[in-house]
């Protein structure tokens, strides 16, 4: 028999032949139909009570950590690979604290408006929530007045601080002492003095400010306040985002499981050869798989505790990076503890488990693995059954799930498409043995790939599984995303070709809303502004018989450019007056705007009810045209006076206030923030709203993010679990690769071979993905009553999985090029 010979006590034991030019077959298949035959009878070793298993977990455990450089770099292996599962579990399992202390930290650090505090004291304070955006990022605020010298501090602060004076987050600082900064710094008109505490942050990178300020009313502040700590109850999540939920924590978190049961049979073949050795010396079957158990058991506790120092650092990372706008302090990264329990107890037992499994049909002799016959194929049956008893969980489900409810069956759901995951990735060995078997001919590398796949396609495919899991997921949680789009995400109707921003500045006079609106037509980056003077006009006299209060409507003041955008006009010169009517398309009636506006009537300037005589009025000529209004471009129908300067003097008007609708030019760098900071000075508690032709639901945007963050984990880890793989395989596959290169064959052969191994076993992994997470898709969307909006979804995930290709095969040259060296043939 060709192979590896092993020295062990003067004799030589043959290992497994990994050349694919032997009889022997491949390691770890636990396919061999040869008959085992204890020719050494019982020795000391043998027994099968508790302490037997003890002791024979114990010697495996020690061969782990003392079988030389070659088993502590496999033990190494095998304690990262499930380190690194490990530690994603208990971020995981991390999240439920994670959520929940953002949550606690943003309701204790809001002033209590639980109940209303009608008078001023001696700690009673005003307050008004502000918040701007600066490069695409949002920065919150809090500006406070206190009312007497006992008024409540701001949690994360020292003490209250006087006006024009604020404290700032760390990340707030930072930003603004760099020059990206600049213009946000211009914005804020309050002089640094202290730092937002981390108790008054719900993340590290949080942009927020408290501030003083002497210029709060009763008339602009948003309440007065004892207290801190408050919260509105959220509202029950819907019954479709539940389901994605759910979908997306089996998805994401399969695949770390089936990353640990893979890490856990690193370094099959020199495992399978020390078996033998020990067959020889008097080990029987039983206890060559007790210790093979008790070397996974090692591995998997060290896996722990790798797992645990990796949670560690990723802890103390929480603070300091940012994935798709979400980072926690590091005291707020921890888990459940029974989370974290199960964890801990099931990796171990998952390692005994998957360690006998891997051996129920090896057959070690004392003379080596000896697979000598035709290998068995594998059975396709018992795969089938894992999947028909997922789509038997799963079906049931059809149709009962409404977006009106607030529950589902979580558990069923959960298990069907558990199932249905894990039977997806039993098939896959079996699809790669039928398709590689019947491979023959080709290029030297072709053949050096298809051979070794031939023999070894279990531990290929073993590779390749937790790409099946995470493509079958996504393809089927993107489904699911497309048909729930059209219920969270609702267009606004806006125009964002005629505008790009939006804002109204409350006015003293029309005088300071004509200048509001001039500073911002000069403002850097602006190429167009439709500005209106806006305020009310009512009908004159008392109310009608049977109305509380008399007629109202709204009255816009502005050029005519301006009020074309409000509603259709025939024609339009300075001194015209138009009524615009919605037609029940929004707003009042067209009767009651027509109560007041009308052509020929005399209106109030002032409300008749709250306003003495003499009372300003102002009649409308009777050459006012009646029109449609159109949408503007923020998607509102206007309605009531359009009236231009000479016709009405907007001087008359009671508390105006400057409406403006911006037009940018994309050209010059940071328009929009210019934009923001001219209003700033105009008033700083007036907010800038951006344009946008669709709007998503708060819910639906959380979940959304959450399941991108742990796609974003989970695709780093089934990268790193595939280059771990296939670097453990080229390691084991040392002497063949020296002796190949000194045969003569090429350095380049031999990395194509690498690419075809590695892209072989992963396309076809991809296939069964498309298929099964389109089945997968169309079960689950029929549970909400939806059709698939686009079956070409799977298109990403491919070119995802074509990446990993290319990028494992590169990552794994340079250890390629190490391993070909003729020090490579050397044994002892």
């Amino acid at each position: 028999m060709s192979g590896d010979r092993t020295e062990i006590s003067g004799t030589s034991v043959s290992g497994p032949d990994v050349s694919g030019t032997g009889t022997s077959g491949a390691p770890g298949t636990g396919r061999g139909t040869a008959r085992t035959t204890d020719t050494t009878g019982p020795g000391p070793g043998t027994g099968t009570g508790p302490a037997a298993w003890l002791r024979d977990l114990a010697l495996g455990a020690r061969f782990a950590v003392t079988g030389g450089r070659g088993g502590w770099l496999r033990t190494v292996l095998t304690a990262t690979g499930i380190g690194l599962g490990v530690a994603l579990l208990l971020v995981a399992a991390s999240l439920p604290n994670m959520l929940f202390q953002r949550e606690v930290r943003e309701s204790a650090r809001q002033p209590d408006a639980s109940h209303e505090v009608a008078k001023p004291g001696p700690d009673t304070f005003l307050y008004v929530q502000a918040e701007t955006v600066y490069h695409g990022d949002t920065v919150t605020g809090l500006l406070l007045r206190p009312e007497g010298p006992k008024a409540a501090v701001p949690l994360g602060a020292a003490r209250l601080p006087a006006p024009g004076e604020m404290l700032v987050s760390p990340a707030l600082r930072e930003l603004l002492d760099s020059p990206e900064g600049a213009l946000l710094k211009k914005r804020l008109p309050y002089k640094a003095v202290g730092t937002v505490g981390e108790a008054g942050l719900i993340g590290p990178a949080e942009l927020r400010y408290l501030a003083g300020t002497d210029t709060l009313t009763t008339d602009n502040y948003d309440g007065r306040g004892r207290t801190y700590g408050w919260s509105v109850p959220e509202e029950p999540m819907n019954a479709f985002l539940l389901l994605l939920v759910v979908i997306a924590c089996v998805v994401l978190l399969l695949p770390v499981l089936v990353f640990i049961a893979t890490a856990v049979r690193f370094g099959g073949e020199q495992r399978d050869r020390r078996l033998a050795a020990l067959r020889l010396v008097g080990a029987d079957t039983a206890m060559t798989r007790r210790i093979a158990a008790g070397e996974s058991l090692a591995g998997a506790l060290l896996g722990l505790a790798a797992g645990a120092g990796f949670f560690a650092v990723a802890r103390q990372l929480a603070g300091t990076v940012q994935i798709w706008d979400v980072n926690a302090f590091p005291a707020d990264v921890s888990p459940v503890p029974w989370l974290a329990a199960v964890v801990v107890g099931v990796v171990p037992l998952a390692a005994v488990v998957v360690s006998l499994f891997a051996l129920r049909g090896v057959a070690i002799e004392p003379l080596g693995v000896v697979r000598t016959a035709t290998p068995r194929p594998r059975r396709v049956a018992w795969r089938l059954v894992l999947l028909l008893a997922g789509a038997a969980v799963l079906v049931p489900s059809v149709d009962d799930v409404e977006i009106t409810g607030t529950s589902i069956e979580t558990p069923g759901i959960a298990i069907g498409a558990t199932l249905a995951l894990i039977g997806l990735t039993t098939l896959l060995p079996w699809l790669v043995e039928a398709v590689v078997k019947g491979l023959r001919g080709g290029p030297v590398a072709w053949q050096l790939a298809t051979r070794r796949l031939q023999l070894s396609s279990g531990t290929a495919a073993r590779t390749a599984s937790g790409i099946v899991v995470a493509a079958a997921g996504a393809i089927a949680l993107q489904m699911l995303f497309q048909a729930m789009q059209s219920d969270f995400m609702r267009p606004t109707n806006m125009d964002t070709a005629r505008a790009q921003l939006e804002t109204r500045v409350a006015a003293r006079s029309a005088d300071d809303a004509r200048r509001a609106i001039d500073s911002l037509a000069r403002t850097p980056g602006v190429s167009g502004v439709m500005g209106t003077i806006e305020s009310n006009v009512w009908r004159s006299g008392p109310p009608a018989e049977g109305q509380e209060f008399g007629a109202i409507t709204s009255a816009f003041v502005g050029d005519c450019a301006s009020l074309r955008e409000l509603a259709t006009l025939p024609s339009c010169t300075d001194g015209d007056v138009f009524i615009a009517l919605t037609h029940g398309k929004e707003g009042p009636e067209d009767s009651w705007v027509t109560q007041t506006a009308k052509a020929g009537a005399t209106v109030a300037l002032r409300d008749p009810q709250t306003h003495g005589e003499p009372m300003p009025t102002w009649r409308i000529p009777d050459t006012a045209r009646t029109v449609d209004s159109r949408r503007d471009p923020m998607g509102r129908y206007q309605f009531g006076v359009l009236a231009t300067p000479k016709a009405l003097d907007a001087a008359r008007l009671d508390e105006p206030v400057a409406g403006a609708m911006i037009r940018i030019d994309p050209a010059v760098p940071d328009a929009e923030e210019h934009v923001r900071n001219t209003v700033a000075a105009l008033s700083p508690l007036t907010r800038v709203q951006t344009l946008q032709n669709m709007e998503r639901d708060a819910q639906y945007s959380s979940v959304r993010t959450g399941i991108l963050v742990g796609a974003t984990l989970t695709m780093l880890l089934v990268s790193v679990s595939l280059l771990v793989t296939t670097l453990e395989q080229l390691r084991e596959r040392k002497r063949l690769l020296s002796s190949l290169v000194a045969f003569g064959t090429r350095r380049s052969t031999l990395g194509w071979s690498v690419l075809w191994q590695t892209a072989v076993p992963i396309v076809l992994g991809l296939a069964l993905s498309v298929a099964g997470g389109l089945a997968l898709g169309v079960v689950l969307l029929r549970m909400i009553g939806k059709q698939v909006e686009d079956w070409w979804v799977f298109l990403p995930v491919a070119g995802v999985g074509g990446a990993l290709i290319l990028l494992v095969t590169l990552l794994s040259l340079p250890l390629l090029w190490r391993l070909m060296r003729a020090d490579g043939l050397r044994t002892e």
